[in-house]
């Protein structure tokens, strides 16, 4: 199986991604398509180079591909603090603010990332936005009255600066998406956001809302992929952007099993 262009820019961003895992180190592990990739080539890091690290998964699947790999895997409980969590995200805008949730974990995943010394997002190049909004915004609420949590969101959203308003429960076939944590995900289809943080305060406000998936301040450092290889590293503190290239071989390629 050939990875497509989309595919390889998520591999290169992981694999280089990789390189800030040093040994003895407690990490913090994404959950999603380009955190596989990471991953697997963690693993592979595992068994060729002896690196030892600490894994703490932010999802049930991402636990088991971990297991897989053969990483140690440790709860955040046990690991108290994180030296580094690398994970994907659904947008990032210039100023390395995200949305993420996509894969239903966002509030392991804030947690997780908000007890790490240093945040680094892996991304395509095509989740680089101007302005945050075009993908929907997740937000995990409680499934008890989660009809009338939806109408207290769809009320504020009214006031707030958003060119939509539109909300859907996520489903899983014909039944809700439920998360690891037993919770529903309500998405709102925003289209832009204008004020961010302001959105994500009130919706925190909301009796019945877990969390949502604004991640703002908290993200240190962008790998961004491209399809013939090149990663551009922006990192926030500097201001700074490095540009290398990961040679993606295809022949004995141990990601193919994970492309979408």
């Amino acid at each position: 199986m050939t990875l497509t262009p989309l595919d390889r820019a998520k591999c290169a961003a992981a694999c280089r991604a990789a390189d800030f895992v040093e040994g003895g180190m407690k990490v913090g592990l994404g959950t999603g398509s380009t955190a596989a990739f990471l991953i697997r080539r963690l693993g592979e890091r595992w068994r060729e180079e002896g690196l030892r690290f600490r894994g703490v998964p932010t999802s049930t699947r991402t636990a088991d591909l971990a297991r897989e790999e053969g990483i140690e895997v440790i709860s955040l409980e046990e690991a108290r603090w994180l030296d580094l969590t690398i994970d994907g995200a659904d947008e990032v805008d210039g100023s390395l603010n995200l949305i993420k949730g996509g894969g239903g974990a966002l509030l392991q995943e804030k947690i997780v990332a908000t007890a790490s010394d240093r945040m680094v997002v892996i991304a395509d190049a095509g989740k680089r936005v101007e302005t945050l909004g075009a993908f929907p915004l997740p937000v995990e609420v409680v499934p008890f009255g989660w009809t009338a949590t939806r109408a207290l969101i769809e009320e504020v959203l009214v006031g707030m600066d958003v060119l939509g308003r539109t909300t859907s429960l996520r489903m899983n076939g014909d039944m809700p998406f439920v998360t690891d944590e037993g919770h529903y995900i309500i998405d709102l289809h925003l289209n832009r956001i204008g004020n961010a943080r302001q959105l994500s305060l009130v919706l925190n406000q909301i009796p019945g809302v877990v969390e949502n998936g604004l991640f703002l301040d908290i993200c240190d450092t962008l790998v961004m992929g491209h399809g013939d290889g090149r990663v551009e590293v922006h990192d926030l503190a500097s201001g700074g952007t490095e540009e290398t290239r990961v040679d993606l071989a295809e022949g004995d390629n141990v990601f193919t099993d994970i492309a979408d």
